[in-house]
């Protein structure tokens, strides 16, 4: 996926605001269950909110990048323990960037 502009960032942000987090990182970190739940995740929408839990022990933007590498994601926004991954779909795109 290309890189997004700013403009385009701001817009996918003022839409992550209304949406809740979908997929939670524990102690364990980027894991095969993490990774599945965000496909899970993926296949109904294209902008999903991962979670950092308190046991998490890792750096919040490596793991915020090594997830939206492994899932061909963006990471549009990581703030605090909320990382905000976009993917657009294949085949029925929602979301039309500006």
């Amino acid at each position: 996926m290309p890189d997004l502009t700013g403009k385009q960032k701001r817009f996918l942000r003022s839409l992550g605001n209304g949406i809740k987090s979908t997929v939670f990182v524990g102690h364990n970190g980027i894991s095969e269950s993490v990774i599945s739940a965000a496909e899970d995740a993926f296949n109904t929408t294209e902008l999903i909110k991962v979670r950092l839990q308190e046991g998490f022990t890792g750096d919040r933007n490596e793991a915020g990048h090594e997830l939206a590498g492994k899932m061909g994601a963006v990471a549009v926004q990581i703030l605090g323990k909320t990382i905000l991954l976009f993917k657009p779909s294949a085949e029925n795109p929602e979301i039309k960037l500006p």
